[in-house]
């Protein structure tokens, strides 16, 4: 049983030293879709070896289990693993792990059917404030122009996504700001943050007393937008983008003193001023390539296979 004890402290240092390492990192700011992509990462390594200790614990524990699972592998390899000898920590460990994932599994399905009952509640609002033209079919518009007193914008995910934007948001935009928040918006649209903020929610109502999951959750929130604004500066540039942001939300008091819900938007506009050197390609992808965690584990269960086979 050393192995899937040495997969399940592989998890559990992976899930505290990977997010105080990202917490101090200055390049995250910098380059959110890389960040993005390693949180997506450090996540999901923690996910697999927690799947792998419950694997090899219930084919220790359970013949039932072994058989199928090295139902191919040859004899010194199934004698490396030392099945069949595991005693009450196996069975408990395997037990727990496989609750584990059926409860995370309940919680993304959870999170599944209350998006799905938000989004439908919100086209029908949509479609009972903004009612279809003659012809057109319910809900198949990519912009609807809503009439409001307070500007905004949002993309409603679905078939087909929908922008929304109100007609206070157009009075206010100018020129080419409202250009750009359409393609902040599109931005969420395209990479489909709304699946990241999803799966993100449900490990952290899940399991709210494993930290790394509730960090996870407030970075997808965060970076999303970060990589959003970056969409949107591209095209139609960094201030922009900064004064189309201070115009949607300055009536808001998000830039007062005291702290809102929306806390983050001045940070996001200084960030917009003041753009932070990117990184050179070759760190970029030096980090995109040490994202990869979710391999280690898998070699290290391995490991007692290829030494019998070597």
């Amino acid at each position: 049983m050393t192995l899937p004890a040495a997969l399940l402290l592989l998890g559990a240092l992976t899930a505290v030293l990977a997010p105080r390492l990202l917490a101090r990192a200055d390049w995250p700011d910098r380059e959110p879709v890389v960040a993005l992509w390693v949180w997506q990462c450090v996540v999901a390594a923690v996910l697999v070896c927690c799947a792998l200790s419950m694997t090899l614990s219930a084919a220790a524990a359970w013949h039932a289990v072994g058989v199928p699972v090295f139902a191919t592998a040859p004899g010194p390899v199934v004698e490396a693993y030392a099945l069949g000898t595991s005693g009450l920590w196996a069975d408990t460990t395997a037990v727990a792990l496989a609750c584990g994932g059926l409860w995370s599994v309940a919680m993304l399905a959870r999170e599944i059917v209350r998006a799905r009952t938000r989004r439908r509640r919100r086209r029908a609002e949509l479609l009972l404030r903004a009612p279809a033209l003659p012809g057109e079919v319910p809900g198949s518009a990519p912009l609807v122009v809503l009439e409001g007193e307070r500007p905004d914008a949002w993309w409603l995910p679905g078939t087909p996504p929908q922008l929304v934007v109100t007609t206070a948001a157009l009075r206010r935009l100018k020129g080419r700001q409202l250009d750009a928040v359409l393609a902040h918006e599109k931005g969420h649209a395209r990479a489909r943050h709304d699946w990241l903020l999803h799966c993100s929610a449900a490990l952290a109502d899940g399991f709210p007393r494993v930290p790394v999951f509730a960090a996870f959750r407030d970075e997808m929130h965060r970076l999303v937008e970060l990589a959003a604004d970056d969409v949107a500066s591209r095209r139609f540039g960094r201030l922009t983008t900064a004064l189309a942001l201070v115009e949607l939300n300055e009536d808001r008091g998000v830039f007062g003193p005291c702290p809102t819900t929306r806390a983050h938007v001045p940070q996001r506009v200084h960030r917009l001023l003041t753009p932070p050197n990117r990184l050179t390609a070759a760190r970029r992808l030096r980090l995109t390539a040490a994202a990869l965690v979710p391999v280690v584990p898998v070699l290290v269960a391995f490991v007692p296979g290829l030494r019998a086979l070597g």
